[in-house]
């Protein structure tokens, strides 16, 4: 198998992080007074954090800035990040054996960078990474292949030698459309999509130890 560059996904993948995510749309209106709609979240969960703003105020009337917005919605999860998520079983072995083999690596995440970076730090795999990507960096959601078109022009590889992990079935469709290989890493918010995600995907991994054994042969 021949691996010059990886493009990571965070949340779900690198993280054990998508538990905040699950009601945070609907969290964030309830604390303004507004009731979502049924099936809110599952709706926000193809979004950027600017998409889901400007679809608040389009939808909710919600009259706050986009900036607003999005500094409201991150002071909800800042401390989480900060001070409480943890990376996923695996993971820090699994860059460390990248690493060592020459193979260029970076994020690209729906999160802020900020937040993104210090997460990554206090679970010490920030280092390991070129550079991180992020929705509202490069103004598209994961829903569009741009992200992972910049990320792997950023890495200076061939299509053919680049891979994305990820977890969302959305976002491997799009990492598909910009013309790379998929590894999905298996995360227990994505259950209801798992057999379209084996198919979407090059390889399926349960965990850090199984795509050990597959890139390490």
């Amino acid at each position: 198998m021949r691996v010059n560059g990886i493009i990571f996904d965070m949340d779900g993948t690198l993280l054990d992080s998508m538990g905040i995510w699950k009601t945070l749309g609907s969290d964030y209106l309830r604390g303004r007074g507004v009731q979502p709609e049924p099936g809110l979240d599952e709706r926000l969960k193809t979004m950027s954090l600017r998409q889901a703003a400007v679809y608040f105020q389009e939808n909710y009337g919600v009259t706050e800035s986009v900036g607003e917005i999005l500094d409201g919605v991150n002071r909800m999860i800042q401390h989480f990040y900060l001070e409480e998520v943890e990376a996923k079983p695996g993971a820090f072995e699994f860059l460390q054996r990248l690493a060592a083999e020459g193979v260029r690596m970076c994020v690209a995440t729906a999160t802020e960078n900020w937040l993104a970076q210090a997460a990554l730090k206090r679970n010490g795999l920030l280092s390991f990474f070129s550079q991180i990507f992020t929705c509202s960096d490069v103004g598209v959601g994961k829903d569009s292949p741009k992200i992972f078109k910049t990320a792997r022009k950023a890495l200076g590889t061939k299509k053919a030698e680049t891979w994305v992990f990820e977890d969302a079935l959305y976002a491997m469709k799009s990492a598909r459309k910009a013309g790379l290989h998929i590894a999905a890493i298996a995360d227990d918010s994505q259950k209801k999509d798992r057999e379209a995600i084996r198919e979407t995907a090059d390889v399926f991994f349960r965990n850090y130890q199984e795509a050990s054994e597959v890139f390490f042969q």
